[in-house]
């Protein structure tokens, strides 16, 4: 009975600790010496794309400082560094209209991803994600903006569509089993531009999707919640 007794203490003892921890940012690294900045919290919904235009810092500056690899996904109540701000920004949110160019981006559909950023695929570095999905599943804007391409067959992607955002990115959707847009067509975020399915270079449908800074290639996950 005592040997019962001091298992079940040490199992609720073990328990609280791993509970404790559980509630425990990791600490991001140390900023270059002399560095000056502060530390923000992560909060639900928050991307790093979204936290790098309030503080107005350049998402690959914060990127590099804080060690975040091209796989990396941020997560609620991560200690993220601000070079040079000096205060917390309180509203995090951003528009999500063409007109006001800046609004936060969207996963185009729901999926497992197959092939990460960076990435080697058929000895071809990936510039964006590969998302598993069905035949048919509805193929979504990420963010608002103007098709500026639309393509029935584009070699290594099969149907494709880019839309501009009007503020220097871009989106592109490849593999498509069917296009549903026109170019030069203004397209709302959310709204359904094409049918998933084709096959491109893997034998399961899966969606190519990536994000572009004017024509150099984004990690999607620094812009997706």
């Amino acid at each position: 009975m005592r040997k019962i007794l001091l298992l079940t203490a040490f199992y609720l003892l073990l328990t609280a600790v791993l509970i404790g921890c559980a509630g425990v940012s990791r600490r991001p690294p140390r900023p270059p010496k002399g560095m000056s900045g502060i530390y923000h919290r992560v909060q639900k919904n928050q991307t790093l794309w979204r936290i790098s235009k309030t503080y107005g810092v350049e998402l690959e500056r914060i990127a590099r400082i804080n060690r975040l690899a091209d796989t990396s996904r941020i997560y609620v109540g991560q200690l993220i560094f601000i070079p040079g701000a000096t205060s917390q920004a309180e509203a995090l949110s951003l528009p999500t209209d063409f007109r006001d160019r800046g609004g936060d981006f969207i996963w185009p559909l729901k999926g497992k991803v197959s092939s990460f950023f960076g990435m080697k695929r058929d000895e071809v570095k990936n510039k964006g994600i590969y998302i598993q999905t069905k035949k048919g599943v509805s193929v979504l804007a990420a963010r608002s903006g103007k098709i500026a391409f639309c393509s029935e067959e584009l070699k290594g992607y099969g149907k494709i569509i880019i839309i501009d955002h009007l503020d220097g990115y871009s989106t592109v959707y490849a593999q498509n089993s069917r296009n549903l847009v026109n170019l030069n067509q203004l397209i709302k975020q959310g709204q359904l531009i094409a049918k998933a399915g084709g096959m491109g270079r893997s034998d399961k449908p899966e969606l190519y999707f990536e994000i572009r800074k004017g024509h150099k290639p984004q990690n999607p996950f620094f812009y997706l919640p």
